[in-house]
């Protein structure tokens, strides 16, 4: 297995389990969905399932355009899903284009900094991990079980883990 077929993988299953948690949370009322969460985690369901989507918005801008051109990222609740369908493919693309042996020059971030794509397709996997385990624990405290998007389950789902007989 090549490094670009496993970088691959690795946006597959962050955009199969972007679908599945905004699939859930879709279902629920506005009150669950604004409900204050009662652990650490600051911002409600939405909002953090809009940051989630936005900043995803937002990574892709930074690896695909130079700083004067990113636009200024504003997202309502009813668009998430195709947003993140949308930019979910347009990075899954580019994580197939980094098999390539060409260097890749240093991004320009909005506040100055220098930083190798492969920093930023990092934080965009480890991101959305992070934001979909916060909204698991606010669904759980709901009393909502959270969709199960680990490894595991998307093997299934990809049909790469099969039970025995």
């Amino acid at each position: 297995m090549t490094d670009a077929s496993i970088l691959v993988r690795l946006f597959e299953h962050n955009n199969w389990a972007n679908s599945r948690m905004i699939e859930v949370c879709t279902g629920l009322s506005d009150e669950q969905l604004d409900a204050e969460p009662r652990s650490a985690t600051l911002g409600s369901i939405r909002q953090t399932l809009i940051h989630l989507v936005r900043s995803q918005q937002g990574y892709l801008a930074l690896l695909t355009l130079p700083v004067e051109s990113r636009p200024q990222i504003t997202l309502e609740f009813v668009d998430l899903s195709e947003v993140a369908r949308q930019s979910g493919q347009a990075l899954l693309a580019l994580a197939g284009d980094q098999a390539s042996p060409q260097p890749r020059p240093r991004l320009r971030t909005r506040d100055g900094y220098f930083v190798e794509p492969w920093v930023v397709m990092l934080q965009i996997i480890n991101h959305a991990g992070e934001h979909r385990e916060q909204i698991s624990s606010m669904l759980t405290d709901l009393g909502v079980t959270p969709p199960d998007l680990d490894g595991w389950s998307y093997g299934e789902a990809a049909s790469a883990l099969v039970p025995p007989d």
